[in-house]
């Protein structure tokens, strides 16, 4: 083998990741030195992107477009599924009933509408000043904007297969705007509030504390002094339950093209663009059957760590920011700076107006906290709505931050039906049409689940009839 720069095959990976390590350390570096930047609530992930995007252009490096698509695909993957493998603690438990499932209606609404609007935009364009338009090309609003760059790339790979030129750009370009719409916007909201004296306006760093022991460990971990690093450990349960979804979804996807072609020819790319749901769900089998074992005393001990997990989730996502936003290929969005503009600006007023509808009707007295967080996690990701939610609530005394995660989990399951919606609308107009009704008719469900009312318990019903009498 030859082990000389000659050989790309071994060199090039390591190259590529250095370039990405140097651009996020830049932007950190950039984040905490410049007031004006640090002011922006720009992610060090987000600013290292650009950074990159535009020495790319600039031609000052060579950036490797397949190796970051690859990045992009696998970390959205490895980042849900380490998320997925953390052990529920207490404090992590939405307060009140039925709070968790509403803050997953919340997410998912969010996609409806955001994708009700993108549809109607694109199919609107392609029938009158822009013929040609692929009219599904809306779909990708809450791909970008509601789930993030790592499914803005997967559907618009799919989008281009089908026709979409340009396709997988045009989703990243808007999952980037997502994170400027996220900070800019939402720190302009958040101003507003402070001036008008709703919420009050807290320097987290005056309020920082010291990690505990409980932090990094639970007390039925296995001990420092095994043989076997920690780390490692959450590395290969992480590395077991990818390689388990491989197999999950090569499997059904092998059945589907046997005995159904037709159904395998429309699904089987779905379920490969969709691969982190399929490994979040491999991911919650494996949580309980862990915790089975640990109960049944075949294992004495647990041997995932919420803290390891959590920073390898954050590695994955990381990374696969960095990696989205700069193998954006700006040329591939030529003729379509319209659609794209009508989508960003749009998406962004219709969101904020759409959240503070549903989240006056979920999160009650801490309403502002939760509509902030919310905002920035549906035009950007969960990064960027805790970032804006410590301008307000920097120690998280409000479920505010825990609804994000628990919300995301039940989002997972109740976000199941836009796999058949990206799959049916670029089938034809008639389809694209059909797609904006069921995707109207399913927000209207999810209403009914913001506004559903928890059943008061025994203790409750109990202690108001006491009162009546």
């Amino acid at each position: 083998m030859d082990y000389s720069a000659a050989n790309p095959g071994l060199w090039n990976p390591i190259l590529q990741l250095g370039i990405i390590a140097i651009a996020i350390l830049v932007a950190n570096l950039l984040r905490r030195k410049i007031p004006a930047i640090r002011s922006t609530l720009l992610p060090a992930a987000v600013l290292g992107g650009f950074l990159l995007l535009i020495i790319k252009l600039l031609g000052i490096v060579s950036i490797d477009k397949a190796f970051m698509e690859m990045l992009v695909y696998h970390c959205i993957a490895i980042g849900f599924i380490a998320m997925t493998l953390r052990v529920p603690e207490e404090r992590d438990k939405a307060k009140g009933q039925l709070t968790g499932l509403k803050s997953g209606a919340v997410i998912v609404s969010s996609y409806m509408i955001q994708g009700v609007l993108g549809l109607l935009i694109t199919l609107i364009l392609a029938h009158t000043f822009m013929p040609g338009l692929f009219e599904a090309a809306g779909i990708l609003l809450p791909m970008g904007y509601g789930q993030g760059p790592g499914q803005a790339n997967n559907i618009g790979f799919t989008y281009e297969a089908l026709g979409f030129a340009g396709g997988r750009s045009f989703g990243l370009a808007i999952a980037a705007t997502g994170y400027i719409v996220a900070c800019v916007v939402g720190v302009i909201y958040v101003n507003m509030l402070v001036r008008q004296g709703k919420v009050q306006r807290i320097d987290s760093e005056d309020l920082a504390r010291s990690a505990t022991v409980e932090d990094f460990q639970h007390k039925d971990e296995a001990p420092v002094s095994e043989s076997i690093d920690r780390f490692t450990i959450q590395v290969c349960l992480v590395a077991i339950v990818y390689l388990v979804t491989f197999l999950a979804t090569w499997g059904l996807t092998s059945f589907l093209t046997a005995v159904a072609p037709g159904v395998g020819a429309t699904v089987n790319t779905l379920l490969w663009g969709f691969n982190f749901i399929v490994g979040s769900a491999i991911a919650l089998l494996a949580r309980i059957a862990l915790k089975k074992m640990k109960n049944g005393r075949i294992m004495t001990r647990q041997y995932q760590n919420n803290y390891l997990l959590s920073r390898i989730s954050g590695m994955a996502f990381d990374i696969m920011i960095v990696a989205g936003i700069a193998s954006i290929e700006l040329e591939d969005l030529s003729g379509l700076w319209v659609p794209f503009l009508l989508l960003v600006v749009l998406g962004a007023v219709v969101t904020l107006f759409h959240l503070k509808f549903v989240c006056k009707r979920v999160y009650g007295d801490y309403y502002y906290e939760g509509l902030v967080s919310m905002y920035g996690m549906m035009t950007g990701t969960i990064s960027s709505g805790i970032l804006l939610l410590r301008e307000i609530d920097p120690q998280f005394s409000t479920p505010a931050a825990n609804n994000l995660v628990i919300g995301s989990s039940f989002g997972i399951l109740l976000g199941i039906p836009i796999l058949i919606l990206v799959g049916l609308a670029p089938k034809s107009t008639l389809l694209c049409v059909i797609t904006i009704a069921i995707c109207a008719a399913y927000y209207a469900i999810l209403l009914w689940v913001i506004f559903l009312k928890p059943r008061a318990s025994k203790k409750q019903r109990a202690g108001s009839t006491a009162i009546e009498e």
